[in-house]
């Protein structure tokens, strides 16, 4: 059998080996290394966006701010889902964050706030989802929420979200199609995250309004089906609903009315319509939850007039059976000298009188209202 010809080798490596790693180290090998860098699980997407325009391409983190940089009118936005302490450290590291803000982006369950640290902008939002479900039971689960932390540079937006509701893939897709709107640079995202959190409110808010209505419809019903502990139980998912939604006009209100480092002319008028929405959704939760205390309040009167309605009831039957109790109680002393002991019909005559005298009382109760 025939031996095929030796390989040259070169220290242990092959020679085609050691010439592709040579090639890679020319022109295309950059390329060719960026290429095997891939970004971490926890970010959803990153890109270059040069005049409202998405740069072809899903690059890493690090290369997609370098070539941000490099290139005027454009920036990068990268969308992390909950990431873990090392890669939160990685981006915080590459994009020169504050190391408060990023502990901070490590957590979830944060208010609603703006802050600045140096050139970046951090703005906390609170998202909402609305738990579908078949009906509202003590341990229902109505309201999900999580939050957005947008951190905004001069190149640069990175959205770390925590949580399943509020996803922000949508929100890309819908921007990329506005391409007029992201040329305003990272707070065209900013604007996006926060028209599409107040969005989210109004449309949970929707959801609660249908609960509310079959709740109150429950309570004010004849056979008063309504439980108090299903009426707490969603009023603790709308104070949770409120803690997302009340605390954010005061952080928008300052990003609009910020002159150095906050949204370019052009976002104004967006970021005032997301405004005015915004008061329409606190509108509803303040008077979802106001309608939640009252219909409580009712239901509280209801069982109070149910405990009298029993209590009437128990001292009705009580008064009946205590003049039976008092007829037997006197024919029972076995006295010698007692009207009509010896009588024939005394006993059947007495008797007649207990029945007489309880049929008497049940009409008179009946009558107002006690039985």
């Amino acid at each position: 059998m025939a031996r095929s010809a030796p390989r040259a080798r070169w220290g242990g490596r092959s020679l085609s080996t050691l010439l592709a790693r040579l090639v890679g180290r020319n022109g295309d090998g950059t390329a060719a290394a960026a290429a095997r860098r891939s970004n971490p699980d926890a970010v959803v997407d990153c890109a270059v966006y040069l005049d409202g325009r998405r740069e072809p391409g899903r690059p890493h983190y690090a290369d997609a701010y370098a070539r941000s940089r490099r290139t005027r009118r454009s920036f990068v936005w990268l969308g992390l889902h909950e990431p873990g302490a090392a890669v939160m450290a990685a981006v915080g590291r590459t994009f020169g964050l504050d190391e408060l803000a990023v502990a901070q982006a490590l957590a979830d369950g944060h208010r609603p706030t703006v802050q600045r640290h140096g050139e970046v902008t951090l703005l906390v939002l609170r998202t909402a989802g609305y738990v579908e479900h078949t009906e509202l039971t003590d341990t229902s689960e109505v309201i999900d929420t999580g939050d957005v932390m947008m951190f905004l540079g001069h190149r640069f937006v990175i959205t770390v979200r925590h949580g399943a509701a509020g996803a922000l893939t949508p929100v890309r897709a819908d921007l990329e199609r506005r391409p007029g709107v992201l040329a305003e640079g990272p707070w065209a995202v900013a604007y996006a995250v926060c028209d599409r959190m107040v969005d989210l409110y109004l449309e949970v808010a929707g959801h609660l309004e249908s609960d509310l209505e079959r709740v109150e419809e429950n309570v004010f019903a004849r056979d008063h089906r309504a439980d108090i502990q299903h009426i707490y139980q969603l009023k603790r998912e709308v104070a949770e609903f409120k803690r997302a939604v009340l605390p954010l006009p005061a952080p928008l209100r300052a990003v609009r009315e910020r002159r150095d480092g906050g949204p370019p002319p052009g976002l104004h008028r967006w970021f005032a319509d997301v405004d005015g929405r915004l008061t329409r959704a606190v509108d509803q939760v303040n008077s979802y939850d106001e309608l939640l205390n009252s219909i409580l309040q009712a239901r509280l009167t209801q069982l109070a007039v149910d405990q009298n309605n029993d209590m009437r009831k128990i001292a009705a039957w009580a008064a009946i059976a205590a003049t039976q109790t008092a007829v037997a109680g006197v024919y029972g002393m076995n006295f010698v000298h007692m009207p009509e002991v010896g009588w024939r019909y005394g006993y059947p005559a007495a008797l007649l009188v207990m029945a007489v005298a309880g049929f008497t009382l049940h009409r008179l109760f009946r009558r107002s209202g006690w039985l």
